[in-house]
């Protein structure tokens, strides 16, 4: 009888797992591409967690897509990347798809993956004994991920604000990761908008100190007058309306992978992480992820007050969004991320 109870049992499991498996073909069968090139600027960077996450745990592929991701400099070169035809979806800043709907060349945010940014704006220790505010900005070098990424937009935007001009400053590209931290070292700049763990290890090093920090809901009230929406999965109208099922998918990878970010703990993600991103110091790595956990959205749902106080910080130091109107409902697509609810 026992015998009968397990082979019973096994039969059942069997069955279970050939229905799934039904069931999985069935969803991912009908896309319209299974092989998606994605673009990102500085993976590394725990601004862009879940994408790892999405990756390293396999999400892409059980959703039936073939992922090709590309790690580039910054925000920018992933949006020219994906404007230029190489690139069919973008990891990266909610920023621009405003800045592009600005530009006739609209394109549209169908999950959000932070809720607000994590950058800080650290000064070097040499010029920290003499910087008083955003004001003693002015004539510095400052290091961004790339100029025109959102790293770039918070400075600028700070600068504008205390009276400044966007180009009283000189950014420069230096890239996330080791780059940004040699770029501090050697001081070739003055003064750095970068986010964890570079962020941590710096401040930790004694190499900045930190004068804004947008890594907490209040630190970005204080900053921007607002929360404010951080990495998105972006792309063209015209690549969801040929593709709605494909990007249904992605949708259903990443917000599964929030939800797991969500519900597990600090030690848990650093598993998941690639041993390179640590920088070679795992416990510091450990206390950014710690610190950052609150950034990221559980659910991958759009803010309306966050695409408001984007839209009013561009509006401060772009020319082009200051002079057109713009449909903020028109720069996120929310269906998809809602459908994503009832799939995990």
């Amino acid at each position: 009888m026992r015998r009968r109870g397990l082979a019973l049992a096994a039969a059942v499991v069997a069955v279970a797992v050939v229905a799934a498996g039904a069931s999985t073909r069935a969803q991912t069968d009908g896309l319209e591409t299974k092989k998606v090139r994605l673009s990102v600027g500085g993976q590394a960077s725990i601004y862009y967690l879940p994408l790892t996450v999405t990756e390293r745990l396999g999400y892409f592929k059980d959703a039936g897509l073939d992922v090709e991701i590309t790690d580039l400099q910054g925000g920018a070169r992933a949006l020219q990347a994906l404007m230029g035809g190489s690139a069919d979806v973008v990891t990266g800043a909610y920023d621009h798809t405003i800045q592009m709907h600005a530009k006739n060349q609209p394109i549209a945010a169908v999950v959000q993956l932070g809720r607000f940014p994590g950058f800080a704006l650290g000064v070097i220790a040499a010029k920290a004994v003499v910087y008083k505010g955003p004001q003693d900005l002015k004539g510095m070098k400052i290091g961004v991920t790339a100029p025109g990424s959102s790293t770039h937009f918070m400075a600028a935007y700070m600068m504008v604000r205390n009276g400044l001009k966007p180009d009283d400053a000189s950014f420069i590209g230096v890239g996330v990761s080791s780059t940004a931290v040699a770029a501090v070292r050697r001081a070739e700049i003055d003064a750095i908008v970068s986010s964890d763990p570079m962020v941590s290890m710096m401040q930790g090093d004694n190499l900045i100190r930190i004068v804004a920090d947008t890594r907490t809901p209040e630190g970005t009230r204080e900053v921007y007058g607002g929360l404010y929406p951080a990495a998105a999965l972006y792309t063209t109208p015209a690549f969801i309306e040929k593709n709605p099922r494909t990007v249904q998918a992605l949708a259903n990878a990443f917000v599964r992978a929030l939800k797991w970010i969500a519900a597990h703990s600090t030690e848990d993600i650093v598993k998941v992480m690639p041993e390179e991103y640590t920088l070679g110091d795992k416990p510091t790595y450990w206390r950014a992820i710690a610190a950052s956990r609150a950034m990221y959205s559980p659910d991958g749902r759009f803010s309306r007050e966050g695409a408001e106080t984007a839209l009013k910080v561009l509006s401060e130091f772009d020319p082009a969004v200051k002079s057109a109107t713009i449909d903020l409902g028109k720069t996120y697509v929310e269906t998809f991320v809602e459908k994503a609810q009832a799939t995990h």
